[in-house]
């Protein structure tokens, strides 16, 4: 195994006809193990040029929750809890990040949020190394989720719940004890 014969990289061949060079050009359409993107919306978050409007992933219990410890993760520190801007890092003297709940942030696509994660926006560094893709959109999931439990109305309460908003918030929080006379 010491004295094999084998090409040094880049080294001059006689066996290969084209170019005389060793090193094999790639096969047309070869992709690299672990590289193939299927769907570009969900690995860039935009449909074309434009940010894609909704998260391309369904929607489920599970997803909001990963997406919540992931915010609470890499999110809370400068955005704070529920998305207003006012995480332990700010307070600290970071510069302020713009709450998730003014209009023109609840008016942005999800895929806006993505890209913003994967790629940074002014102070914010990006976070692709980080946060995994399907990471990126339980995180905007979530965050989707902050901002409408920020915002809802009356009409956003499933009308077999809407008698219990009389009781108030914390007849919606906690459902009756069953000590209660």
């Amino acid at each position: 195994m010491h004295d094999q014969p084998r090409y040094k990289p880049l080294a001059k061949s006689e066996f290969f006809p084209d170019q005389q060079r060793s090193a094999r050009p790639r096969v047309p359409g070869t992709v690299a193990r672990g590289q193939l993107r299927e769907d570009a919306t969900l690995e860039t978050g935009k449909v074309g040029t434009a940010f894609a409007p909704t998260v391309p992933v369904p929607i489920d219990l599970a997803l909001l929750q990963r997406g919540e410890q992931r915010y609470q993760i890499y999110c809370a520190p400068c955005h704070g809890q529920v998305g207003r801007g006012d995480g332990m890092i700010v307070k600290r003297g970071y510069r302020t990040p713009p709450s998730f709940h003014i209009d023109r942030l609840r008016a942005q696509p999800a895929g806006y949020y993505f890209d913003v994660i994967a790629n940074g926006f002014g102070a914010m560094p990006d976070y692709a190394a980080q946060v995994g893709v399907k990471d990126r959109w339980a995180i905007v999931a979530y965050v989707r989720a902050l901002q409408l439990s920020q915002h809802a109305g009356v009409g956003d309460v499933p009308a077999e719940r809407r008698a219990e908003l009389a009781g108030g918030p914390a007849a919606l929080a906690a459902p009756p004890s069953p000590h209660t006379p």
